[in-house]
Protein backbone atom coordinates (compact mmCIF):
# COMPACT_ATOMS: atom_id res chain seq x y z
CA UNK A 1 0.00 0.00 0.00
CA UNK A 2 1.68 3.39 -0.95
CA UNK A 3 1.49 6.96 1.01
CA UNK A 4 -1.71 7.72 -1.37
CA UNK A 5 -3.72 4.70 -0.92
CA UNK A 6 -3.31 5.07 2.94
CA UNK A 7 -4.24 8.76 3.42
CA UNK A 8 -7.34 8.10 1.02
CA UNK A 9 -8.59 5.34 2.83
CA UNK A 10 -8.24 7.72 6.02
CA UNK A 11 -10.28 10.58 3.98
CA UNK A 12 -13.13 8.42 2.79
CA UNK A 13 -13.15 6.81 6.51
CA UNK A 14 -13.65 10.34 7.61
CA UNK A 15 -15.92 11.22 5.08
CA UNK A 16 -18.33 8.55 5.83
CA UNK A 17 -18.28 9.05 9.99
CA UNK A 18 -19.46 12.73 8.94
CA UNK A 19 -21.99 11.38 6.28
CA UNK A 20 -23.77 9.04 8.84
CA UNK A 21 -23.46 12.03 11.66
CA UNK A 22 -24.90 14.76 9.32
CA UNK A 23 -28.26 11.81 8.06
CA UNK A 24 -28.65 10.65 11.73
CA UNK A 25 -29.11 14.82 12.80
CA UNK A 26 -31.63 15.46 10.14
CA UNK A 27 -35.25 15.08 11.07
CA UNK A 28 -37.86 12.41 9.73
CA UNK A 29 -39.54 13.78 6.71
CA UNK A 30 -42.48 11.47 6.26
CA UNK A 31 -45.60 13.69 5.99
CA UNK A 32 -47.55 11.13 3.54
CA UNK A 33 -51.14 12.01 2.86
CA UNK A 34 -51.20 15.11 5.39
CA UNK A 35 -49.87 17.27 3.31
CA UNK A 36 -51.96 16.09 0.38
CA UNK A 37 -55.46 16.38 2.88
CA UNK A 38 -54.12 19.38 4.48
CA UNK A 39 -52.51 21.69 1.55
CA UNK A 40 -48.58 21.93 2.68
CA UNK A 41 -48.65 25.34 2.10
CA UNK A 42 -45.48 27.09 2.49
CA UNK A 43 -46.75 31.02 2.89
CA UNK A 44 -45.62 30.82 6.11
CA UNK A 45 -42.71 32.38 7.66
CA UNK A 46 -41.11 28.79 8.33
CA UNK A 47 -41.55 28.17 4.36
CA UNK A 48 -39.97 31.14 3.38
CA UNK A 49 -37.21 31.46 5.03
CA UNK A 50 -36.61 27.42 4.53
CA UNK A 51 -33.38 27.87 3.12
CA UNK A 52 -32.05 28.94 6.78
CA UNK A 53 -33.08 26.90 8.96
CA UNK A 54 -30.77 24.31 10.27
CA UNK A 55 -32.61 21.36 8.38
CA UNK A 56 -31.79 22.83 5.37
CA UNK A 57 -28.31 23.39 6.49
CA UNK A 58 -27.78 19.86 7.31
CA UNK A 59 -28.99 18.96 3.77
CA UNK A 60 -26.45 21.14 2.10
CA UNK A 61 -23.79 19.17 4.11
CA UNK A 62 -25.16 16.15 3.88
CA UNK A 63 -24.70 16.70 -0.13
CA UNK A 64 -21.07 18.77 0.11
CA UNK A 65 -19.49 15.40 2.04
CA UNK A 66 -21.45 12.98 -0.28
CA UNK A 67 -19.82 14.80 -3.12
CA UNK A 68 -16.30 14.51 -1.17
CA UNK A 69 -16.82 11.13 -0.06
CA UNK A 70 -16.99 10.20 -4.50
CA UNK A 71 -14.45 12.69 -5.61
CA UNK A 72 -12.16 10.90 -3.02
CA UNK A 73 -13.23 7.86 -4.10
CA UNK A 74 -12.31 7.98 -7.54
CA UNK A 75 -8.99 9.86 -6.84
CA UNK A 76 -7.99 6.68 -4.53
CA UNK A 77 -8.90 4.37 -7.71
CA UNK A 78 -7.31 6.31 -10.02
CA UNK A 79 -4.32 7.94 -9.01
CA UNK A 80 -2.58 4.64 -7.85
CA UNK A 81 -2.61 3.54 -11.20
CA UNK A 82 -0.75 6.68 -12.36
CA UNK A 83 2.33 6.80 -9.58
CA UNK A 84 3.14 2.85 -9.85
Amino acid sequence: MSAIEIAGGILLLIACIFIIIVTLLQENKQQGMTSAIGGGSNDSFYGRNSSRTREAKLVRITKVMIAIFFIVTVLVNLLPRFFK
